[in-house]
């Protein structure tokens, strides 16, 4: 329950920042809007944000004749995390990562990539496996594309915001002489809302991954298998970075696809690999 309420808290903070740039670019009005906004993207995200990010890096859908062990690992995973069998989507990128998303495990997808499958054994799939089932497991994923809709819509919003204030185009405030603090309070949180979106994200993603490795660790009864898949990942993600990444949907996979960009690597939303290594080789032994 405290996380729940926790996320809950930090899901609303996304939507005030929302709010906050719509207040900054059309005044009252701009605020109605962008709370309109808002519920309009929680209500979108909850129906169809699976689909728009498996659209984003072009999964495919594959049954169980085109995939006929990979179906087999994920049927025995669900069937002893008592889950429904959830789809499963091949992504066409040889950076060697996964992501699981849906509404609820109803509707929950698994989505690895090519790069996944050729350079990981099978006991090392099946780890990762077991993480993204315990995500679906532990109701992660609805939290997770909400705030990735959420985050994108700032981001976004902000764009808008630091190009509406260096063109005049802002109405943060109705009286004229404080057109310069309106000016400068515009571009301030149009620099800083992403930033905070961020960090928004990195707090509701973190923790969930600690424990989708010990749940999906005790569901596959190897913790040393996905403690390898995560060191080679780890690697795989420094020497063939995944290109065209959504900053915003990053928290999704098992591995932060932005890892080794730079500033990037501040904010991120995974805890250290070597801590998560640590602990799931603590728990084989």
């Amino acid at each position: 329950m405290g996380n729940q309420f926790r996320t809950t808290l930090l899901l609303a903070a996304l939507t005030v920042l929302i709010v906050g740039i719509g207040r900054l670019l059309g005044g009252p009005q701009g605020m109605a809007i962008a709370l309109v906004f808002a519920v309009v993207i929680n209500f979108g995200s909850y129906w169809f944000s699976d689909k728009i990010v498996l659209a984003m890096y072009r999964a495919q859908p594959v049954d169980e004749h085109e995939v006929p062990e990979l179906y087999n690992m994920v049927r025995e995973l669900a069937t002893s995390a008592g889950l429904p069998m959830p789809k499963i989507y091949i992504i066409p990128n040889e950076t060697p990562n996964a992501f699981a998303t849906g509404r609820n495990p109803s509707h929950a997808v698994v989505a690895v990539t090519q790069g996944l499958l050729r350079l990981l054994s099978a006991q090392e799939v099946r780890g990762v496996l077991a993480h993204e089932m315990a995500h679906v497991k532990n109701r992660d994923i609805l939290i997770g594309t909400i705030a990735a809709s959420l985050a994108g819509a700032i981001m976004f919003l902000a764009n808008m915001a630091r190009w509406a204030a260096i063109f005049g185009g802002f109405r943060g405030s109705d009286d004229e002489g404080e057109g310069a603090g309106g000016l400068i309070g515009t571009l301030v949180l149009a620099i800083l809302a992403p930033i905070a979106a961020m960090m928004i994200q990195m707090a509701i993603s973190r923790s969930r991954e600690y424990l989708a490795d010990e749940t999906g660790a005790r569901l596959c009864g190897h913790p040393e298998g996905l403690a390898n898949a995560l060191e080679k990942l780890a690697v795989a993600s420094q020497r063939i970075p995944m290109v065209d990444v959504k900053p915003a949907t990053a928290h999704m996979f098992i591995v932060n696809p932005l890892s080794g960009r730079n500033l990037m690597n501040l904010f991120s939303t995974h805890p250290p690999i070597e801590e998560r290594i640590r602990r799931l080789r603590s728990m084989a032994y």
